[in-house]
């Protein structure tokens, strides 16, 4: 045996008995939740979990996130999933390991303030089917929100971790909002709710590693209860804001997995774990078997979602997140609308015109809904507005924020914007002062009696009331009434492998095969068309052998009268919508989906899409009479709703579509006649 061999193999030893710290730094991990949603929309499956849960549940960590967030909707809608089984099946392979959740306070796993009796069943079960730790926020950082989800977690038992949206006014700490004082009085009114454990919530990457140092030494001179740190990599300052923070006392820091981290997720454990080794915070943890862990979701898992893995940037860090504040999530958000809406040219008008519209809202934190509320609120005014009017289209939850449905923010909103936004808005014109919940009635009964005949199960009934047509139309698939489509199918290491030979044949130029005689000579018949794809252009000539091509069959154009497409001009006169319906989850890339045209005696003006979204509900039925500027149907985008109003008086002649149905922009949603 050589020396140096031996000397490997003493290292080995040294490490694999390394003392245990003094103060380790406790690791929560967030691969299956946080991870996922970070980096490919949130479609990892529970199937996909299953392989490297008990692996996870060895390793040591203070808890593993496996709920939450964006999972609940994500799951029902987009991959034919029960979230509340997901719970129960992750339960089985991970026993030792506390489970931790993402809970929005008042907001619950949705977009808008849910009432009491809501919050409360949801809290309980979730309880129930084995969650341990709630990590509790409210995007305005109004514990108010607080108050009904904490007494439902301590009467259950379990940790309630307060969390405190990190947020910025100024390049660094500071300013006259978000300072050292804001985020100490914050902490010490979480310490009087009883919070179990403290968590200053960076969502997008913005803190730096000093201010890091500053706030986490100041909140453990502060308070007694353990202080934990959850920061975004997407400025690339997240790890050496993870250093300083060990340096300052944080307790515990949250990481993914080195296979599911950087980019717009979280830093990677691997890298902590070996720096920390032989100090007195050494984690313990043994990187032998995180290695293993990874070997499985690098070979067995991810390739499976590589498609949805955006490879469009070299760089894994956006700097410009420092300038914009834009959380990942909210980001890719508003880069797929503009997209949608072939105006991706304007990106740059849209972080010109965020901050604007942020200071107009009161200053407030850029997280969920906050983000969604802000990003759709600013894409609608760069697209819409005109030298002549601000704010011309405000979307549902735009006005339930001026109203105080979400709570209380850092500084007052803008008293024109806020008149503006009240102006006919149903619940009155006078914002509310009080706890949000306090004005909303209680919603499981009539959930209970919209879905009767269908299930009575109260975790079905939640899901329901939290999102009424993503959540119904998923009971359907649940309970057989209604057969799910093909694209909700899991995707299989099998298609994976089918879709790479395909791409490899196209690449090579052997996709389609050609003859091996000589090409016929080009006929008088020959036509000649352009073909774009995206930015790229060609040139094809189609020669049909035998001669010119018969049609057989043409749709005959609609008479002028009797538009079935919206004219150029309709998308730009849509006035603000009004009165605001139960916001939905995000939407995939809208597709229209099959859905009855005009009938032949619908003529009259259409009602275009101004873009692409999902119906949420008509509030009118052909044969209503509607006057110019009413309400006709409520149109969801970027998970925010517009409602939009008639562009003429007269009688609603044709509906072209149904709740829950997708369209992309300019398809006609209804004619007027």
């Amino acid at each position: 045996m050589s020396d140096h061999f031996k000397v490997q193999m003493q290292a080995i030893k040294d490490y694999e008995n390394r003392p245990k710290a003094d103060n380790p730094v406790k690791i929560q991990d967030l691969t299956l939740r946080d991870g996922h949603q970070s980096l490919f929309a949130t479609r990892g499956r529970t199937e996909d979990m299953i392989p490297v849960a008990e692996m996870m549940d060895e390793i040591g960590f203070w808890g593993v996130e496996v709920w939450g967030g964006a999972t609940f909707d994500t799951m029902h809608r987009f991959l034919n999933e029960d979230p509340w089984q997901r719970l129960r099946t992750l339960k089985r392979y991970i026993k030792k390991t506390p489970f931790s959740m993402l809970l929005r306070g008042q907001n619950v796993v949705g977009y808008r303030n849910y009432a009491d009796d809501v919050a409360r069943a949801f809290v309980e079960k979730a309880a129930e089917n084995g969650m341990d730790i709630f990590r509790t926020f409210d995007a305005l950082n109004d514990f108010r929100n607080f108050e009904t989800v904490v007494a439902a977690i301590k009467d259950c038992d379990k940790h309630f971790q307060g969390c405190i949206c990190y947020s910025l006014t100024e390049p660094r700490m500071g300013g006259e909002v978000y300072n050292l004082d804001y985020y100490i009085n914050k902490a010490k009114d979480l310490e009087k709710m009883k919070a179990d454990s403290i968590c200053i919530k960076d969502m997008a990457g913005l803190m730096a590693p000093y201010d890091a140092f500053e706030l986490i030494k100041a909140l453990k001179e502060t308070t007694d209860i353990p202080i934990h740190l959850h920061s975004h990599f997407t400025s690339g300052m997240a790890p050496m804001t993870h250093l300083k923070a060990v340096e300052a006392g944080v307790d515990i820091i949250d990481t993914c997995m080195s296979s599911y981290a950087y980019r717009t997720s979280h830093p990677a454990v691997e890298p902590l774990v070996m720096s920390l080794i032989g100090t007195n915070r050494d984690t313990g943890f043994d990187i032998k078997k995180l290695a293993d862990i990874n070997v499985v979701l690098e070979k067995e898992v991810l390739p499976k979602y590589k498609h949805l893995l955006d490879d469009s940037k070299v760089s894994i860090i956006d700097i410009n997140v420092l300038l914009h504040q834009t959380p990942g999530g909210m980001l890719s958000n508003l880069v797929n609308q503009l997209r949608e809406m072939d105006a991706l040219d304007r990106i740059d008008e849209v972080f010109a015109e965020l901050p604007r519209v942020r200071k107009d809202l009161g200053q407030i934190p850029l997280v969920t809904p906050t983000s969604q509320i802000v990003g759709t609120q600013t894409v609608n005014n760069v697209l819409f507005d005109d030298e002549d009017e601000d704010y011309k289209m405000i979307t549902a939850q735009v006005k339930d924020l001026c109203y105080g449905l979400y709570g209380k923010t850092a500084v007052p909103i803008s008293s024109k914007l806020q008149k503006k936004a009240l102006k006919g808005y149903e619940r009155g014109t006078k914002p509310i002062t009080c706890r949000p919940g306090e004005v909303l009635e209680p919603e499981l009964e009539k959930a209970k009696s919209e879905v009767k005949g269908l299930t009575t199960d109260l975790e079905d009934i939640i899901l329901y009331t939290l999102y009424p047509v993503t959540g119904k139309k998923f009971l359907m698939y649940k309970y057989g009434k209604e057969t799910p489509p093909d694209s909700l199918k899991a995707r299989t290491l099998e298609d994976v492998k089918k879709a790479d030979e395909i791409m490899a044949k196209a690449k090579a130029g052997k996709l389609v095969d050609k003859s091996s005689g000589e090409s016929p000579e080009k006929g008088e018949n020959t036509r000649t068309f352009n073909v774009f794809i995206e930015d790229e252009y060609f040139e094809v000539s189609v020669d049909e052998p035998g001669g010119q091509p018969v049609i057989s069959y043409a749709q005959p154009p609609a008479p002028p009268a009797m538009p079935t497409q919206p004219q150029p001009q309709a998308a730009a006169t849509v006035p603000a919508p009004s009165a605001p319906a139960p916001p939905t989850p995000p939407a995939p890339k809208p597709v229209a989906a099959p859905a009855p045209k005009p009938a032949a005696a619908a003529e009259g003006i259409p009602l275009p899409a101004p873009m692409p979204g999902m119906i949420v509900s008509y509030s009118k039925e052909v044969g209503d009479s509607v006057e110019k500027g009413d309400p006709v149907v409520v149109l969801e985008a970027m998970k925010m709703e517009n409602s939009l109003p008639a562009p003429v008086s007269g009688t609603i002649k044709a509906i072209n579509y149904k709740s829950g149905d997708s369209v992309s922009k300019n398809d006609v949603l209804c004619v007027i006649g």
